[in-house]
Order: structure tokens, then C-alpha cells, then sequence
């Protein structure tokens, strides 16, 4: 169903195989890092190319805060070392359909990462490069992460 490392094994893989196309609520995380310079990093997905903010979906028996943490390492080679959830993302309107044809409403959490560690990979088992942008350069599907991330004043928005 999917070529990207692990797929089959993961909780989404595993839910796939019971239900197929059909509609699921799923879950994941979104990490904006910025480096010194204001830039946001951005990673190429391996799977379609794309430019997206590192993040991914949730496995089984692990915290929010631990699927931020494996997604940035394993997207990015960097350690998550303090975070700050700044938006959830659950409307309807955000409802995808993935490059196999399944539809899902995702349940996402924008962090913030306020600190990281390590040296950042351009390439890993899930991306093709990675690089750090002005975040005038953010692909228009964060173009909203951004604004909301900009528009946080401690309270989480929601929507």
C-alpha cells in the first residue's frame, strides 16, 4: 500500500489493513524550528517530494510530546528539548486525501520548538533534503501554521 519505511507496521498501516479507504481521524504533530536567523526549517518528504514542516502521526502508546520528538529526529536528525503547543487543527475542512486515495480528518498539534539540539540531517530514511527558509518561503499549506504561530499569545488556537 505504501513504500515509505515501516508504513505496514505502523498504527496507521495497521488500520489501513482492517479498514481500508475508508474515512479515519487521525492524528500527528507539526514542529516549526527556527534557528537564529528567524528561518523555519523545512524538510522534503521522500514519499512525494513535497516541502512540508517536520511532522508526522502518532504511533500507539506514545505521547503527543514523544510522536514531536521521534518525528523532528527522524525527519531532521535534531533533538526536541522543549516545545510549545501553540494550535490544534481538526476542522473538517482539513479533511486530505493521500497520494493512495484514502480520505482522513487529521487531529493536528503545531509546536512550537522554543529549543533543539544536534546536527541537523539533509537527508534520512523519510526525506531528500532539509534547509532552513525565510518564512515568507513556508509552502502555502503551513502559509496558516505560520500566521497562527504568529498570532499566539499563550493561548492555544483552535480550529
Amino acid at each position: 500500500m505504501d513504500n515509505m519505511p515501516g508504513f505496514e507496521e505502523s498504527y496507521l498501516g495497521q488500520l489501513r489493513k482492517l479498514v481500508g479507504s475508508r474515512m479515519l481521524i487521525t492524528s500527528g504533530v507539526n514542529a516549526v524550528i527556527r534557528d537564529d536567523g528567524g528561518r523555519v526549517l523545512l524538510i522534503r518528504r521522500r514519499d512525494n517530494l513535497n516541502w512540508a514542516l517536520p511532522g508526522g502521526g502518532m504511533e500507539l502508546e506514545q505521547s503527543v510530546y514523544d510522536c514531536l520528538a521521534r518525528e523532528v529526529k527522524e525527519e531532521t536528525g535534531l533533538d526536541v528539548i522543549s516545545a510549545t503547543l501553540f494550535a490544534i487543527y481538526s476542522e473538517a475542512r482539513f479533511v486530505r486525501k493521500d497520494m493512495w486515495g484514502n480520505y482522513s480528518q487529521p487531529l493536528i498539534l503545531a509546536f512550537r520548538v522554543d529549543e533543539w539540539g544536534g546536527t541537523l540531517s539533509t537527508k534520512t530514511d523519510e526525506t531528500v533534503d532539509a534547509r532552513f527558509v525565510h518564512a515568507g518561503q513556508v509552502p502555502e499549506p503551513y502559509e496558516e501554521v505560520m500566521e497562527d504561530l504568529a498570532r499566539f499569545d499563550r493561548q492555544v488556537i483552535l480550529k
